[in-house]
């Protein structure tokens, strides 16, 4: 499996990271560990996940990805070959959010504990927090890396002009930079990071890995019409896909599939592989099927008129 460095880190990851938000959510913890090893024996290596997955679903508070994936390690003692990314600074209820010195040095402790390990090797700042200054921030990552407690530390969800903020700071301070960035990114959404974010990273070397690689299963090809948005839990948030432009990207999708013999999603995820400035997607799987789906994605080779049909109807 080709593995691609993440930015200028020493970290090296394969084209797929497994997302770890369904863990506790969606599936189960046997369903979790059957995907994981799975994931990992196809040589796989890196999971992302966050402090508040999945506090959204009744029943949980926090942290059930994170404690799923510790559990899983440690039954497999196999930490050495994950690369395991986690966030600070989502809401976990009781005044536990954002990016304050304080609550960042409180947040590694628990997500370590729950992951059961002693270090993370990327910690994410999950939202831009205005209310703390960049300086601040940073200077608590560079406490942690110190402590050993992480190894590197990005940021998910900034603008590019919050990011070259972050930068000059970390630069003017020297303070440890953002070395990674997490944007929302596929072939329907594609302005936020396409233009002066993609062109900072790239100038900057700082890598790239894409949430939303699926735009929440619509690229699937599942959903067609209203009629179908009650087919997954996530249903209702792939209304605003369906338009004139979404039915032209999912009949590119179709002609480009029918030629790898491949699924529609399989080209989704290949399509963003191959993107200039992307270092590995994210992207979920609830069953052994999704699962080999992604497998398979990574495997594509995108032709240049591949490309070139899926930009075009994508525009």
């Amino acid at each position: 499996m080709e593995k691609r460095r993440l930015g200028r880190t020493e970290l090296r990851i394969a084209p797929v990271v497994f997302g770890g938000n369904v863990f506790g959510w969606t599936i189960d913890e046997k369903t979790s560990f059957e995907l994981l090893d799975r994931f990992a024996e196809a040589g796989f290596n890196a999971i992302d996940t966050a402090d508040v997955y999945s506090r959204w679903h009744d029943g949980n508070s926090g942290g059930e990805s994170e404690a799923i994936i510790g559990k899983w390690m440690k039954s497999r003692g196999n930490r050495d070959d994950i690369v395991v990314i986690t966030k600070v600074g989502s809401d976990l209820g009781d005044g536990k959010k954002g990016l304050s010195a304080a609550y960042i040095e409180t947040a590694i402790d628990a997500s370590l504990k729950r992951l059961q390990t002693d270090v993370v090797d990327l910690y994410l700042s999950h939202w831009a927090d205005p209310s703390v200054p960049y300086e601040e921030t940073l200077g608590a990552y560079q406490k942690l890396i110190a402590k050993g407690k992480i190894r590197y530390a990005g940021a998910s969800n900034l603008d590019a002009a919050q990011l070259k903020e972050a930068l000059a700071v970390a630069q003017g301070k020297s303070l440890p930079r953002y070395e990674v960035l997490q944007p929302g990114y596929n072939l329907y959404d594609r302005a936020e990071f396409e233009g002066a974010l993609r062109d900072l990273t790239m100038a900057e070397e700082i890598g790239v890995i894409t949430y939303f690689s699926l735009a929440k299963g619509f690229l699937s090809g599942k959903y067609r019409s209203e009629a179908d948005l009650g087919k997954s839990q996530r249903g209702e948030g792939v209304k605003q896909y369906l338009n004139d432009r979404g039915t032209r990207i999912l009949a590119a999708l179709e002609k480009v599939a029918a030629r790898h013999d491949a699924k529609l999603a399989e080209i989704a995820v290949a399509w963003l592989i191959a993107r200039p400035g992307v270092t590995a997607p994210i992207a979920s799987a609830t069953s052994l099927a999704q699962l080999e789906s992604l497998i398979r994605a990574a495997a594509i080779g995108l032709s240049p008129e591949d490309i070139e049909e899926l930009d075009s109807a994508s525009a």
